[in-house]
């Protein structure tokens, strides 16, 4: 795992006391169905991070289960924001410093507030993206929460 994405996420988790192993595979992982396949869990227990812009200016992180949607409606009344759209692959890149389907709930270009589905918080272990379309890693939801400063909130459908 010499992927400098790969290696970006694992020194932030490491400074932060966070053990964890990161596992690549040969298929891709860059969507919940098969990151759940690969890994050989529930689709549910894949935290997958998703940018969205509000109001044209300021993004936000919500870490979904794989299995829930983002209600924008939801997230907008959440933020008292009029517009709230999912953010461009450009975007995301620019923003997090990874590239869709990659994108790990950690180690961004900059602090972004984050949100964490509710549903995440039930399983004894989630898996998020490691960084590139092809490596994941479990983490304990309450350390996936406490390291992202994540808030629990119900922005989903």
């Amino acid at each position: 795992m010499t992927d400098k994405n790969i290696k970006q996420v694992k020194e932030f988790l490491e400074a932060r006391d966070t053990k964890v192993k990161i596992l690549a595979f040969e298929e891709t992982t860059r969507t919940s169905e098969l990151a759940a396949r690969a890994i050989g869990c529930d689709v549910a227990q894949i935290a997958k991070s998703l940018v969205f812009i509000i109001d044209e200016k300021d993004a936000v992180l919500v870490i979904a289960s794989g299995k829930s949607r983002v209600d924008t409606r939801k997230l907008a009344e959440k933020l008292g924001a009029s517009d709230v759209k999912i953010a461009d692959a450009k975007t995301v890149k620019e923003t997090t410093g990874f590239p869709i389907g990659g994108v790990p709930p950690v180690a961004h270009n900059k602090p972004l507030r984050t949100f964490i589905d509710a549903r995440l918080m039930s399983f004894p272990v989630v898996y998020a993206a490691a960084g590139t379309p092809n490596a994941i890693f479990g983490i304990a939801p309450e350390d996936l929460k406490n390291i992202t400063s994540a808030e629990v909130a119900d922005v989903f459908e």
